[in-house]
């Protein structure tokens, strides 16, 4: 039977400071979690407020596939950061790559359906309050899944140039902080504005 550590045994062990990028990052998280509650609160308040159509019944499709993708990408993102611990470099790149062509997936999915609320359904941001909230929540995550695939491309040219190794292994898990963020906020609009709001 293991003994418990006394007092002065626990004193000894040394304590060791967060990491300031992680930190930071979840200082980030936090400032743009209300941000986005700020968003989904103003959908939510006017959803079934609009004057005029089209309403979201009408014109909005379940975004299946996107969804599927984005959601993937956190795994891949995660078996990425597994891969760099391991000093894996080229696995690594492997699914750092997928990661970002299922992010690009669903920024080119999102794009295609703004085509076509706009240019078939009518549906800009100044037709009603439908529009008004719609493209500035689905947007404001979309500009961050742009941000976000940036950062992953800029990885990804620094480990063809091989210029990462297991050493960055604690700067790719704080930049998948922020990935894992983008996803879990698509999981709240995607159920307040294609579940909920429907």
């Amino acid at each position: 039977m293991s003994a418990i550590p006394t007092v002065p045994e626990l004193q000894d062990q040394p304590w060791h400071l967060p990491s300031r990028g992680r930190i930071g990052m979840l200082s980030l998280i936090i400032g743009e979690s209300a941000i986005f509650t700020i968003f989904v609160v103003a959908y939510v308040f006017y959803i079934g407020k609009s004057l005029s159509g089209p309403t979201p019944g009408q014109v909005l499709e379940v975004p299946i596939f996107n969804t599927i993708c984005l959601l993937s990408s956190s795994i891949t993102i995660w078996l990425a950061e597994r891969r760099i611990e391991r000093n894996e470099i080229k696995a690594f790149g492997l699914w750092w790559g997928v990661t970002i062509a299922l992010g690009v997936v669903f920024l080119v999915g999102t794009g295609l359906e703004w085509y076509k609320l706009i240019y078939h359904d009518g549906l800009t941001i100044s037709t009603n309050l439908f529009g008004t909230t719609f493209y500035s929540l689905v947007g404001l995550h979309a500009t961050h899944v742009v941000i976000g695939l940036a950062m992953l491309l800029l990885v990804l040219v620094f480990t063809l140039m091989g210029r990462v190794t297991e050493h960055h292994a604690e700067r790719i898990q704080v930049l998948a902080l922020y990935w894992h963020f983008v996803d879990a906020v698509w999981v709240v609009v995607f159920t307040v504005v294609y579940i909920v709001g429907r």
